[in-house]
Formats: structure tokens, C-alpha cells, sequence
């Protein structure tokens, strides 16, 4: 056991590591949007700092801080510095549940590889997550602009639209793990079916589910096809369309740093986690299932980015029909026939 000094220093490390880690790939995630979305469309991206680009991510950040910090006059103040600050600590706290692997022996003790472990670390993430969108709401309405209020109620529709069929998608694979604890439900998913199949809940009957997770993650986290509180070609920027600077660059690693728990979420509730192929020396092994988990959570940003390239942003009465007519219909079918195959199994 780790005295209370020890553990108090070890949460700390782990606290910057994985603050290091969540910003720089989001710094670098936008880089990949770029290069990607640039391809899609025959153009080059960011070629011109760095290498391929590849410094762009630092001189946004430094444009970011240079420039003007305007405050327009007209707006609810306090609320107008709060609402990115509320946004973007709210995005960053949900990654402290998350684990990235098997625990690790350092000096003879082990260290898990997440900040907190908890057992009802799901449950911390939907009210973390749910949370961030009061900084939204409150940019909207504290910018005292009508393009502004609209993206920022939009914003709350959405999230209580699609958080219901989100939480319902989840429910499955909880039956199937009988755990809320994030380190349970990966290892629930250890080992193969059929000699081959590796038993990831995707493979278990919960690819609907993962379908469900993926619209309503989308427009939880507000990217296209349903980015309608930014929606540029109606409401100018929506919600932040008040904000410069360094308020401007908080909502836009909130955006990102949201797309970094839901890509870890999915590779751990759907995808196996870090469990994948084991071969090599000790240490190999040790490094691979960082590797397989990183793998699956760059596959699935690559999938929202290939997703922005492609489809178009549906209308408003469009979005909200999609969720309430379509998918919490198909999120409760999917729950009972899950509950029903189990109960049967059991």
C-alpha cells in the first residue's frame, strides 16, 4: 500500500502527465483535421510551419495568446468570463476517470494508469460531461446577442435530446459487464469467442448500440452533421460569436478535449479497451496495451473526422427528430433485447 505523501505525489504526476498528454493531442487531433479534411478535398493543410506542418498546433497557441482580448460592452460580464472557463474545466476534468491500461509496478508498487480509480467511473463521466454544457448555455446568453442565445439554447436542446439515447446505448454493455467501474467493463471484454473473435461488446451483440453511441456523441460533443449551435452559415459562430483570443481558444479545447473522452469512452466500452494481440519480450507487452488503446482512439477520431468531411449539417427540426423519433427508439429495442438474450443465457 502507498503511504498518504506517496500516493498524494504519484496523483499529482499522474495529474500533469495526463494534462500534457490530453492538450497536446488535442493541439495535434486539430492538426490531423486539417491535414485530412485537406486531402478529402485536394488541398495540402498546413504545410508551412514545421515539417508537414507539424508546429502549426504551437503557432495557433501563440496567435491565440497575442491576440486582442476583446470584451464587447454590451454583454453580462461575470458570465461572459465564466462560461469558457466553466466549459473547458468540465471537458478536461472527465479524462481523471478514464484508465489507459493495466496497472504498472514502479518500485515495487503498483500504479494504475488513471487518475482516480472509482467504481462508478461511467457515472462521473455523464455528469462531468452533461455539465460542460453550461458554459455553453451561458456563453449564449451572456453575450446578450440573438445569434449567440440560439446556438446556446440549441446547445441545451441537444444535450437533452441526445443524452438520453446515449445513456440507454450504455446500459447494455453494462448488463453484459455487471459493473460501472471502467476497469471492470474492459476486462469483461478479455479473451475470444469462436477461437477467434475477440470479445469486444461490438462483437457482442451491441453494434447497434455503438451506432447509437456514435450519432449521440456527435451531437453531444456538437461536431458535424450536427454542429448546429456554430451552424456558420445561420447563426455567424452561434454561441461564441462574442469571443477572441484566449475565451475563443477555451471553447475550442473544450470541443476537442470532449472528442478525446468520447473516443476513449467508445475504444473502452465497445471496442476491447487495451486489450489486443500480445507478442514480444516482457517489456514489449508491457508498452503494447498503451499501443492497442491509443490505436483504437486515433481510429475513431479519424472516424469523426472522416464523418466532417463528408456529411452535410442537417437542419434543425431534421436533428431533433433523428434523436427522439429514430434513435431513443431504437436505443430502448436495443436495451430490452439485450436484457432479454441475458436473462435467457444466464
Amino acid at each position: 500500500m502507498l503511504s498518504i505523501q506517496t500516493f498524494l505525489i504519484v496523483a499529482v504526476i499522474k495529474t500533469l502527465i495526463a494534462l500534457v498528454v490530453l492538450l497536446t493531442a488535442v493541439a495535434y487531433t486539430v492538426w490531423l483535421e486539417r491535414k485530412v479534411v485537406g486531402h478529402m478535398q485536394n488541398r495540402w493543410g498546413p504545410t508551412r510551419v514545421g515539417p508537414f506542418g507539424l508546429l502549426q498546433p504551437l503557432a495557433d497557441g501563440l496567435k491565440f495568446i497575442l491576440k486582442e482580448d476583446l470584451t464587447p460592452p454590451h454583454v453580462n460580464k461575470p458570465l461572459y468570463i465564466a462560461a469558457p472557463i466553466i466549459a473547458m474545466v468540465f471537458a478536461i476534468t472527465s479524462i481523471a476517470v478514464i484508465p489507459f491500461g493495466n496497472p504498472i509496478t514502479v518500485f515495487g508498487k503498483q500504479i494504475p494508469l488513471q487518475i482516480a480509480d472509482v467504481n462508478i467511473g461511467l457515472l462521473i463521466i455523464l455528469g462531468i460531461t452533461s455539465m460542460g454544457v453550461y458554459g455553453v448555455a451561458l456563453a449564449g446568453w451572456s453575450s446578450n446577442n440573438k445569434y449567440s442565445l440560439l446556438g446556446g439554447l440549441r446547445a441545451s436542446a441537444q444535450m437533452v435530446s441526445y443524452e438520453i439515447s446515449l445513456g440507454l446505448s450504455l446500459i447494455g454493455v453494462l448488463i453484459l459487464a455487471g459493473s460501472f467501474s471502467l476497469k471492470d467493463i474492459v476486462d469483461a471484454q478479455s479473451g475470444v469467442f469462436w477461437g477467434f473473435i475477440p470479445k469486444w461488446n461490438i462483437f457482442q451483440g451491441q453494434i447497434i448500440a455503438f451506432f447509437i453511441y456514435l450519432c449521440s456523441a456527435y451531437a453531444e460533443t456538437n461536431r458535424i452533421p450536427f454542429d448546429l449551435p456554430e451552424a456558420e452559415t445561420e447563426l455567424v459562430a452561434g454561441y461564441h460569436t462574442e469571443y477572441s483570443s484566449m475565451k475563443f481558444a477555451m471553447f475550442f479545447i473544450s470541443e476537442y478535449a470532449n472528442m478525446m473522452t468520447v473516443a476513449c469512452l467508445a475504444t473502452i466500452l465497445f471496442l476491447g479497451g487495451w486489450h489486443g494481440p500480445m507478442f514480444g519480450p516482457a517489456l514489449l507487452q508491457a508498452v503494447l496495451p498503451l499501443v492497442w488503446f491509443g490505436l483504437k482512439v486515433f481510429c475513431f477520431l479519424f472516424l469523426y473526422i472522416w464523418v466532417r468531411g463528408t456529411l452535410p449539417r442537417f437542419r434543425y427540426d431534421q436533428l431533433m427528430a433523428f434523436g427522439w423519433k429514430f434513435l431513443l427508439p431504437l436505443a430502448i429495442a436495443n436495451l430490452v433485447i439485450t436484457a432479454l438474450v441475458v436473462a435467457w443465457t444466464a
